[in-house]
């Protein structure tokens, strides 16, 4: 099999891990989430979105992550196939609910973001859902930064880089730091984008040397590398 990007013997051209969520974006631009009446309904999550977007390219991508067994993991299953993202990795997990993101645009300079993503369904991915044959089908998986945040889907990322480094193929690291999924920050304080931590630096630090890619903003490039100016890190 020939695929987009010219290379042979693969299902898949990429596998994207970890946060899948619905996003409800407030239609009042202008106005305070408090004040916000009607909300507009999306994907969202950056793998479940870099999926969409790299299956909109032409490219043969799917989604390993877990979603609640309701109607907005439905909702996701069902959009996620409509734009011909590959399901085989999504798993519906029996008791935990579909992440959620809950957003305003108040002003140029103010986006409110409050994330429901307490025990949230995504971040139970565990090294049981890593399935080796799944991850041979691709040549790239994408793995995030959020999901190193807590120890179960930690391994599972772990998991899946391990095996597609075996295979001979390419790891991509998008490093998706949102300090409240790190404890940083408060419920109220989702679009504050960067907060300076030795703990998340550390961390990030022992997953850089396993990726060929790494992704993200100025301030992602200094948390992941620990540095405080940009040209060192």
């Amino acid at each position: 099999m020939t695929g987009p990007l010219g290379g042979s013997g693969h299902a898949l051209d990429v596998i994207t891990i970890g946060r899948a969520s619905v996003d409800l974006y407030g239609q009042q631009i202008g106005s305070r989430l408090e004040d916000v009446t009607s909300f507009a309904k999306s994907v969202g999550g950056c793998p479940a979105n870099i999926a969409i977007g790299t299956a909109r390219l032409g490219l043969r991508s799917a989604l390993l992550t877990r979603v609640g067994n309701e109607q907005f993991g439905r909702f996701l299953h069902e959009q996620l196939a409509r734009e011909g993202v590959n399901l085989d990795g999504l798993k519906t997990d029996p008791e935990r609910l579909t992440a959620l993101a809950i957003l305003s645009v108040e002003s140029d300079k103010s986006f409110p973001l409050l994330f429901y993503r307490e025990n949230c369904a995504d971040m139970a991915l565990e090294e049981g859902d890593i399935d080796p044959a799944f991850i041979a089908r691709a040549r790239a998986v994408v793995v995030t930064g959020t999901h190193f945040a807590q120890a179960k889907p930690e391994a599972a990322q772990r998991k899946a880089m391990k095996l597609m480094r075996g295979n001979g193929g390419k790891v991509v690291l998008d490093i998706d730091y949102r300090p409240n999924l790190w404890g940083l920050a408060g419920h109220d304080a989702g679009d504050n984008r960067y907060i300076a931590s030795q703990a998340v630096s550390e961390r990030m630090k022992t997953v850089l040397p396993g990726c060929d890619l790494i992704i993200g903003t100025e301030e992602e490039v200094l948390i992941a590398s620990g540095e405080s100016e940009l040209l060192p890190a």
